[in-house]
């Protein structure tokens, strides 16, 4: 028991595991130590540094420039489409990945779909809406695209074959390529107003 005892030398290592292009698997390993002397009666340190730690992964991952993943998903009305073919246009791309059931999710791209018309004209981006919904979910989505007025592309990644490839496990999950299809900025969930910072990201990949 570590009770009142010091520790001298306390080290962790976390891997971290982000699947990229054509199954790659790239382990980033990140590992440090905590001060000497933290007793085990006072663990605040550690629990102020490894937030920080993630936060560190994460962007270090994002900011490198990784290229989207190339897979194989489908539209709506069932053809078999790669990834490749949206993200190889030189084009400012976001992918948002979506779910029928998820309430979160449609209200982020209720709000998307209301600033596509003025993006499309400022920055020339374009937009992708991937859901995950399976077969069953997967039915309901055209007549929802079409209640809801949605004029971006939607598609359909029921295998969940190109999240798998992410490596991420909720939604709403979005992403933010450049002309190059690579990865430079990513966000997960929804609240009013992330569409502001979205919009900051994409306006300085175009430079205003």
């Amino acid at each position: 028991m570590l009770a009142r005892t010091n520790l001298f030398g306390l080290f962790f290592a976390y891997p971290l595991k982000i699947k990229l292009i054509r199954d790659h698997t790239v382990t980033f390993f990140c590992v440090f130590m905590l001060p000497l002397s933290i007793q085990h009666q006072n663990m605040r340190p550690f629990k102020i540094v490894l937030p920080f730690l993630f936060t560190f992964l994460t962007l270090s991952v994002f900011a490198s420039g990784n290229p989207f993943p190339t897979v194989n998903i489908k539209s709506l009305d069932g053809k078999q489409v790669s990834t490749a073919d949206y993200t190889s246009k030189g084009k400012i791309t976001i992918v948002s990945f979506w779910a029928t059931w998820c309430t979160p999710c449609k209200r982020e791209l209720d709000v998307l779909n209301e600033l596509y018309s003025e993006w499309v004209e400022k920055y020339d981006i374009q937009l992708l809406a991937i859901t995950i919904d399976d077969a069953r979910g997967l039915a309901k989505v055209p007549s929802m695209v079409q209640t809801k007025g949605w004029e971006f592309t939607v598609l359909a990644d029921s295998k969940q074959e190109l999240q798998q490839a992410l490596s991420f496990q909720t939604i709403p999950q979005t992403f933010l390529l450049n002309g190059k299809g690579e990865i430079v900025y990513a966000h997960n969930g929804y609240n009013p107003g992330d569409e502001l910072e979205l919009e900051k990201k994409i306006a300085e990949l175009k430079g205003k």
